[in-house]
């Protein structure tokens, strides 16, 4: 079993977390994703792990041919999320795999977050770049999302929502 199929078990709890004044236990590494399916329309929320610089947040998705959501942002589109306990609106839109970016931005993820090359099925030794090898099977398997944060759409969150 994936950890990923164990964490999203998890999710509606920590969709819970991440809205409540306790926010604070998950917020460092998760911030809370918003967005409108492109063929239903519907509004989906789930936790994501994340790295911030500046107003740019890098969402890397392991596991990437299994799950679906990343797939509407194939265009840019506008997106909500709760970070550190504060709702923001922002723009976001797929990397294109394979692309220096792309690279630049797992590379990054990687040298921040130890463990992450086993969640990501790769073994990488932060001193040297990502092998060829190791470039195909992270372009096969992740997808990167950023986001550019564009405006704060209130003071704070409740566990109810807004």
């Amino acid at each position: 079993m994936s950890v990923d199929s164990v964490v999203s078990r998890l999710n509606p709890l920590v969709c819970w977390l991440l809205r409540s004044p306790l926010h604070f236990v998950a917020s460092p590494g998760l911030l809370l994703l918003t967005l409108t399916g492109r063929r239903s329309g519907r509004r989906h929320s789930f936790p994501v792990g994340y790295q911030r610089d500046g107003e740019v947040l890098t969402v890397m998705v392991s596991e990437a041919p299994s799950k679906q959501w990343w797939q509407n942002l194939r265009e840019p589109a506008p997106v909500e999320v709760v970070l550190r306990g504060r709702a923001h609106g922002g723009r976001a839109e797929l990397v294109p795999a394979g692309s220096d970016l792309f690279f630049r931005c797992a590379e990054d993820t990687l040298r921040r977050v130890p463990g992450m090359d086993r969640v990501f099925g790769i073994r990488w030794d932060r001193r040297a770049a990502l092998s060829p090898e190791q470039r195909e099977r992270l372009s096969g398997n992740v997808a990167v999302v950023r986001i550019q944060l564009t405006h704060a759409l209130d003071a704070a969150v409740t566990p109810s929502g807004r």
